[in-house]
């Protein structure tokens, strides 16, 4: 562990509610969740204009932040918390080249700014734009397939991600999400049959455009049977 060397003796400061330490502070137990949510703190500080809101892509093209927090699973994970617990609130906006995620505090605020958005009266613009922080994510893993190929993650998907990338070669994965593009099977339910059936037949015979349900009872049954969720 490197060793801090001490602040000094004149600095800026980043103001915090009173209500971050009284209530919601004592209830996060996580910690990629709270570097995140201390680091959004800071990063709506330093904006100017309103409404004020960072990118999903301004957090994971920023240095410190990914450093860290170690990769883009953790930041998914950590944001997916913080909107669940309530002290985050997310836009998420469908343009021509794609969907764009905005990240607002959970104020009164900020609620009646997202509103405005929504319903046209304020608009943005150009959004701020930066590249992945490269020190990171070198190969794809799951959260990231989903995204780029599926969409944007739900608490209960991250939470089956997570039992998929400890049960499955990163490569099963990747090949498996590629095979269900290739066919316009773009959904995480048909990504895991696919799984399921190569762990229980084997990856060189199991074929992915099956979905019988006599081919699925079989696997319950055989030899990889505790690596399949009924």
């Amino acid at each position: 562990m490197k060793a801090f060397s001490g602040f000094p003796q004149r600095m800026r400061f980043t103001p915090l509610p009173n209500i971050f330490f009284s209530q919601l502070l004592p209830q996060i137990d996580d910690i990629a969740e709270l570097k995140i949510t201390l680091h959004i703190f800071w990063a709506l500080y330093e904006k100017r204009g309103y409404p004020k809101f960072v990118t999903y892509g301004e957090l994971l093209g920023d240095k410190t932040l990914m450093m860290g927090l170690g990769d883009g699973q953790a930041l998914r994970h950590g944001l997916e918390r913080a909107i669940s617990r309530g002290s985050l609130i997310r836009l998420t906006l469908d343009r021509e080249r794609g969907s764009d995620e905005l990240y607002f505090l959970n104020t009164a605020g900020d609620r009646q700014a997202l509103a405005k958005i929504e319903r046209g009266e304020i608009s943005l613009g150009a959004l701020p734009r930066r590249e992945p922080y490269q020190g990171i994510d070198e190969q794809p893993n799951i959260f990231t397939l989903y995204e780029e190929n599926i969409g944007m993650l739900t608490p209960m998907i991250a939470e089956e991600l997570k039992e998929a990338e400890q049960l499955y070669p990163a490569s099963w994965i990747e090949e498996a999400f590629k095979e269900a593009v290739s066919r316009n099977k773009r959904s995480w339910r048909y990504i895991s049959r696919i799984l399921e059936r190569w762990a229980a037949e084997g990856k060189e015979h199991g074929e992915p455009g099956r979905d019988s349900k006599e081919d699925t009872k079989k696997y319950f049954k055989g030899r990889y049977g505790h690596l399949v969720r009924r």
